[in-house]
């Protein structure tokens, strides 16, 4: 089916529930209108183009019509309409197929984000705090908020390993290039030298996922509970907060230590934990389809090195689509959109490649 053929059957649905949300017994059942006006919703924009694009289409072929059997003043007038409609027209055709491609079902959840110190010891770590600071910034200009699970921090305020959740409709969207590992190139502070070092740290960027999405059974569960540790401030305590939940099934460990509630860091945990077993299946997936993933933009593959961060010369380098900023020093302050919507068009180009079989 070619994409005016399934643009025709869109166009149709979206006229049968107009017609759904006019009926009474509908109308009058407030949760199965709010089902069926969703999902009109849903179809709008790209219904909304379609019929721009039909009534262009209508006008350029009145204007070749034009152009063949009208007077010399009415061919000139046409012609003037062909070269400002036939641009349009390829933009709206470009347009439609883009919003014809497979929408990711986990767009619009928020995000757990992990972030580790990789190769460059107390460096990297350093660098892993300032990736965390991008991020909260990013946030913070989004509207979302920022919360975090767990840390593991360093002398000089470093952090050896962070995870944290950020809360905000889209955000994964937005988020989901950034898994990969991220390598620095700078003059650490503990550098007397002066030479440049190159370390890097990774970013795993998984969706949250509900209750229903991942089913954990309490009797594959290891509960400990132990004191928060840190270097030290508000996030010491005195009691037996901090909670561990390892799962046996799997072995995968996880820790949250934020709170000073006993409770409320088990309830992070545990979503935490779904957070990890819905990754572990869907990574397990992708596998099965490696080379396909790795010819994705958004593959997530946490060994690829996505990005390098070179201080000296204030730039930053996304090495999957070969894009340079020259504006590191606002990149780290968390205005990511540039490299973000890059990201976003390459991936959709991929995908319409892949969809049109070229």
């Amino acid at each position: 089916m070619d994409i005016f053929s399934k643009l025709e059957k869109i166009e149709e649905k979206y006229l049968e529930l107009e017609v759904k949300m006019a009926d009474q017994e509908i109308a009058t059942n407030p949760s199965q209108f709010q089902k069926v006006a969703r999902e009109h919703a849903s179809l709008e924009e790209i219904v909304t183009k379609y019929r721009a694009y039909k009534n262009i289409r209508k006008d350029l072929m009145q204007a070749k019509e034009l152009l063949r059997h009208g007077d010399r003043d009415l061919q000139e007038l046409a012609q003037d309409e062909i070269r400002e409609k036939e641009p349009l027209l390829e933009t709206y055709t470009s347009d439609l197929k883009y919003l014809l491609l497979p929408r990711d079902p986990n767009d619009d959840k928020s995000v757990i984000c992990e972030i580790r110190a990789g190769a460059g010891g107390e460096e990297a770590a350093l660098f892993a705090a300032n990736l965390f600071r991008m991020y909260s910034r990013f946030a913070e200009r989004e509207g979302w908020r920022t919360e975090m699970l767990s840390y593991n921090e360093t002398g000089i305020g470093g952090y050896k390993e962070i995870t944290f959740r950020v809360d905000g409709d889209g955000a994964y969207s937005k988020l989901k290039y950034e898994s990969g590992v991220h390598r620095v190139q700078r003059v650490p502070v503990t550098e007397s030298g002066g030479r440049i070092h190159t370390s890097t740290s990774t970013v795993a960027v998984l969706p949250e996922v509900e209750d229903v999405d991942v089913e954990i059974r309490q009797e594959d569960l290891k509960i400990d509970t132990y004191r928060a540790s840190g270097a030290g401030g508000q996030h010491v305590n005195m009691t037996d907060s901090a909670v561990r939940i390892t799962h046996l099934p799997t072995g995968i460990v996880v820790t949250c230590q934020d709170e000073r509630s006993q409770i409320k860091n088990r309830v992070k945990a545990m979503k935490l934990l779904r957070v990890k077993l819905y990754d572990m299946e869907i990574q397990k997936q992708q596998d099965e389809q490696a080379s396909e993933r790795r010819s994705q933009i958004g593959s997530g593959d946490r060994s690829e090195r996505i990005r390098t961060y070179n201080y000296p010369q204030n730039r930053v380098t996304d090495h999957r689509i070969t894009l340079t900023l020259y504006k590191l020093d606002s990149f780290l302050d968390g205005d990511l959109y540039e490299m973000i919507d890059a990201l976003s068009v390459a991936d959709q180009a991929e995908r319409l490649r892949k969809l049109e079989g070229k």
